[in-house]
């Protein structure tokens, strides 16, 4: 059996007429690596995971993985990840937001200059956020990224990107310490790690979303700001800032509940 270079991981909801365009896309980026791409489907009422195995029955780059009673992005991508034997595990989101060019460039920063990890970024040049759907979207996102990297030492421009790559023996030390909480597993990966992140960045056009509709919420913001409180918890090193930002965090997470409940 032919040794798989790399897994994408892709956890879904509603994505069901992504599946096939985004598989097609990816059949034309990696075409000179072996590959798989590992669809993490919270029980899609569109039937998502009806497509997947639809397609997988055809086609052996395609893996899907159905939960039942688990939803969240982060704890989809922990269960998926832990599935793959590939020597890279890459995160990408199945709206085709992502691009997937970047993958090559991903995956070489990993086997060939042997960094941790690589992270699509849409904050250096040649990068772009375009495809962000709002001006309140483009709020969180820039608010997001400089709460992040006020908890984080790691070189990255894009904390707050949902498309990366990382070594799979690195991503298995960490994995136990994450709390699966959330939708932003890069950044808890960061948090987490406790010896520096020898990490590349690399441009990314974040794209329009092609179908469907973002799953951005209240609740899931909720459960960002509370993954950020507990590991602002854990760094003695950034005790002075703590009473500032977890207050930030708490009167955002009360913001978020209150938009809700209007």
């Amino acid at each position: 059996m032919t040794h798989t270079d790399i897994s994408i991981i892709v956890p879904c909801y509603n994505e069901c007429a992504n599946i096939r365009p985004l598989v097609k896309a990816l059949h034309s980026a990696l075409g000179d690596y072996s590959w798989e791409v590992v669809f993490v489907d919270d029980n899609s009422p569109d039937g998502t995971i009806h497509e997947v195995r639809e397609l997988a029955a055809e086609n052996s780059h395609v893996r899907g993985i159905l939960r039942i009673g688990r939803k969240g992005l982060s704890s989809a991508v922990i269960e998926g990840a832990l599935s793959s034997s590939a020597s890279v595990i890459a995160v990408m989101d199945g709206d085709m937001q992502h691009d997937e060019t970047c993958l090559p460039a991903m995956i070489r920063a990993i086997l060939d200059d042997q960094h941790d990890m690589a992270v699509a970024s849409r904050h250096i040049e040649g990068g772009s956020c375009d495809g962000l759907s709002s001006a309140w979207r483009h709020l969180l996102s820039q608010s997001g990224i400089k709460l992040a990297q006020c908890l984080t030492s790691a070189p990255v421009t894009d904390p707050m990107s949902g498309f990366f790559a990382m070594k799979r023996e690195w991503f298995e030390v960490r994995a136990p310490e994450l709390s699966g909480k959330g939708f932003k597993i890069l950044l808890e990966l960061l948090l987490v790690s406790s010896e520096p992140v020898k990490l590349k960045e690399v441009p990314m056009v974040f794209r329009d979303r092609l179908h469907g509709e973002s799953k951005l919420s209240p609740k899931v913001m909720i459960l960002f700001l509370v993954m950020l409180a507990e590991n602002l918890l854990k760094k003695p090193r950034i005790k002075c800032l703590k009473f500032p930002l977890l207050t930030i965090l708490i009167s955002s997470a009360l913001f978020l509940f209150w938009r809700k409940k209007a």
